[in-house]
């Protein structure tokens, strides 16, 4: 695996990729999120003849971090995403999208149909995201007012919304995943965070515009991530070439919780597309 930066217009996007030369395959990580969300991966894709790529959204991880909250939405991650494939000069790609990440994917999707191959959407969901909307605006008021530290310091003591039994087994058996997610959290910039909670939680649907798309597509769900299961379930029935893989014993992060079952299903339908 390789890490390197690239440049793409006003950002700088920091970029892990295995296996150049193989089937191009793009990966997005979600809210708060990088990309050693799938960095653990990139070499067995690369194995499976995939040219694996998983980049730092601008605002997250090693990416440049612009300071106004009007430098960040869906539509400019999905942006930067297709800049991302131009400069890799890849004409058709197979897409994977985690949490945000999906939701990004979703909008290459519908923008870029015939360029994507296949797609997966992980843990992810079609419209607005739904929150306790006093506990939200009480989040974004911080982050806004002290920064990101200071909202890691009150939510890293807390059960968040995406909070599952699957993950606190995981954290119990490896303690240092909690730090693993703190670390991404206080990476991120707190200007992203206010403006893709906002838009994430405003009323927004894309539902209806899904069932346009005609590529291979596996949704893919952790039992436990109750937020998002109904979501995947509306997304799988919409999509006419799409299926359903629930993974047991998971949560919203079903790669870390329940590693072996997440890898059966991701990777046999990555497989097919390439046999």
């Amino acid at each position: 695996m390789e890490v390197s930066t690239v440049p793409l217009g006003d950002v700088r996007l920091a970029v892990a990729e295995s296996g150049r030369g193989g089937v191009p395959l793009l990966l997005l990580h979600g809210f708060t999120g990088a990309k050693e969300d799938f960095t653990p991966w990139l070499d067995a894709l690369a194995a499976r003849g995939f040219h694996a790529v998983a980049p730092d959204h601008r605002g997250h991880g090693d990416s440049t971090k612009p300071a106004d909250e009007a430098a960040y939405s869906l539509e400019i991650f999905a942006a930067d995403a297709l800049a991302l494939v131009g400069h890799l000069g890849w004409e058709r790609f197979h897409l994977v999208g985690h949490s945000m990440g999906g939701m990004i994917a979703q909008h290459v999707a519908l923008a870029e149909p015939e360029r994507v191959a296949s797609l997966v959407l992980m843990d992810t969901g079609h419209g607005t995201v739904e929150m306790d909307a006093e506990l939200a605006a009480w989040g974004l008021e911080l982050v806004r007012s002290e920064g990101i530290d200071a909202l890691a310091d009150v939510l890293t003591q807390m059960e968040g919304p995406l909070h599952s039994d699957a993950y606190a087994r995981l954290v119990e058996a490896r303690p240092e995943h909690k730090e693993f997610g703190e670390r991404k959290l206080r990476a991120s910039s707190p200007a992203m965070y206010a403006a893709m909670g906002t838009e994430m939680m405003t009323d927004h649907d894309r539902l209806d515009a899904l069932r346009r798309l005609r590529m291979p597509t596996l949704v893919l769900v952790g039992d436990e991530d109750l937020p998002f299961v109904a979501p995947s379930e509306r997304m799988a029935d919409a999509i006419g070439a799409a299926r359903l893989a629930v993974v047991p014993a998971a949560g919203h992060s079903p790669q870390f919780e329940n590693p072996e079952s997440w890898e059966k299903a991701f990777f046999s339908f990555l497989d097919e597309q390439v046999s």
